[in-house]
């Protein structure tokens, strides 16, 4: 006997907490197409955690933080992947998926890291400062990481930069999420100075008037939050980790800095939580909709392609991440 499968119908329950109804019909045909694609192509939507929830939680067959997407989509056996997150995320989807065909529904969907650094960046950098393993942030471009020892990601950069075994490295671009590592480590590390537009904007002054307004608020930052924004909050850690410790401690009241579908992501999993959400949104993350996700799979847009010279270097960096 088959499996009975879902219909857009049938999904309305997992978001009806922050989707109203007449929003939730204007998603009906598209869900419908995209799960019939999905079947039809043998294709898995890997969705990141900021991605809004009616991709999230109804079409996304993977989801999760970068460092959970880059090791699931390893293991897939789709023919088809499409990526709902940026664009950076769809290239380490290709280096661990040579063979497959890898989908992103709109090629403008960037980030701010990724840009703020080259691949000659990179090789200046080196012949400045030789003999000085290079750690790369996953938010970066394949070529950017082809220059580079070895990636990370914000869950387990400190982990990364210590496996080394050496009292300095270079951490590519965010500075942000350097002098928050270096902050936990006794190896000293030189930083780039790219920014996240989203978390850059987010200040130690939103946490105090958070505390006033709403006594008892449990403050979780991202690593690529300004540090004194991280040493102001009761945690800071990955999108991962952060949904991590709201399962884990049930803080009755939460606020999440950093995207905002995250809150409302974590916040369908725990209707018992009061989640305060100040709103910052990734004008890039949101370029990924319902519509251009059933366009990549009905017309195969846009396909991921790397050179191969370029690959085969990014893949080695990405591998040795993985391995650790």
């Amino acid at each position: 006997m088959s499996a009975i499968l879902p219909s857009a119908a049938s999904l309305y329950d997992r978001v009806r907490r922050v989707i109203p109804a007449i929003e939730w019909s204007t998603f009906l045909d598209d869900i419908d197409a995209i799960l019939a694609l999905k079947r039809e192509r043998n294709a898995v939507i890997l969705a990141h955690n900021y991605q809004t929830p009616e991709i999230f939680h109804c079409v996304a067959d993977i989801v999760g933080d970068s460092l959970a997407l880059a090791r699931k989509a390893r293991s897939t056996e789709a023919d088809v992947i499409v990526l709902a997150g940026v664009y950076f995320m769809a290239e380490t989807a290709k280096l661990l998926n040579p063979e497959k065909t890898v989908l992103i529904p709109d090629l403008n969907a960037g980030c701010s890291l990724a840009e703020s650094i080259t691949a000659e960046d990179v090789r200046l950098m080196r012949q400045r400062i030789p003999n000085v393993p290079i750690v790369t942030y996953v938010n970066t471009s394949a070529a950017v990481k082809a220059e580079s020892d070895i990636c990370c990601t914000s869950g387990n950069a400190r982990a990364v930069v210590e496996s080394l075994g050496v009292p300095r490295v270079i951490m590519l671009p965010d500075e942000y999420l350097a002098k928050n590592v270096a902050a936990e480590t006794n190896v000293e590390i030189l930083a780039w100075k790219g920014h996240c537009e989203v978390h850059e904007r987010f200040a130690a002054s939103d946490i105090r008037e958070l505390r006033q307004a709403h006594p008892g608020i449990v403050v979780l930052a991202h690593p690529e939050c300004p540090p004194e924004v991280v040493a102001a909050a009761d945690f800071s850690g990955s999108t991962a980790a952060m949904s991590d410790y709201v399962e884990r401690q049930k803080p009755p009241r939460v606020v999440l800095m950093t995207e905002c579908s995250m809150s409302d992501n974590v916040a369908l999993q725990h209707p018992e939580i009061e989640f305060i959400r100040p709103c910052n949104l990734c004008p890039h993350m949101k370029r990924i909709t319902l519509a251009n996700i059933r366009a990549a799979l009905e017309q195969n847009r846009h396909i991921v392609t790397i050179e191969p010279a370029i690959a085969g270097r990014a893949r080695l960096a990405v591998e040795r991440m993985l391995a650790l």
